[in-house]
């Protein structure tokens, strides 16, 4: 997989399964805090043009926030297991392995590029 088309997955993922748990929680206890993930989405989908057109600085502006969504995803896990919400387990669970697959993508597509020069 080319790093920008797991951008797009991340992005598309970390969007609707946001919105999914801001959705799914009910409207007394919904807080901006759910909705984090959706913005770290939208902000990756926003850079994948500037990516596809290598864009050294987009690139590392979307490995840092794949990085930082995914350690901030751990709380939130750790958060849902401990309600025994497997529901959320599964959301948290998605967004953060597709977040790390993404990572991986990205250091792959990191290290290629160095041994190409």
């Amino acid at each position: 997989m080319k790093p920008y088309q797991a951008t797009i997955l991340n992005a598309a993922v970390l969007v609707v399964f946001g919105l999914w748990a801001y959705l799914n929680v009910a409207v007394e206890s919904r807080s901006m805090t759910i909705l984090i993930p959706v913005f770290f989405g939208i902000a990756l989908a926003l850079l994948v043009v500037p990516f596809k057109k290598d864009n050294k600085i987009a690139a590392h502006i979307i490995a840092g926030l794949t990085l930082l969504i995914s350690l901030a995803l751990i709380m939130p896990l750790l958060g849902s297991i401990g309600r025994e919400d497997m529901l959320a387990v599964f959301r948290v669970g998605v967004m953060m392995a597709v977040s790390l697959f993404a990572l991986v993508v990205y250091i792959k597509s990191f290290i290629a590029i160095r041994r190409a020069r």
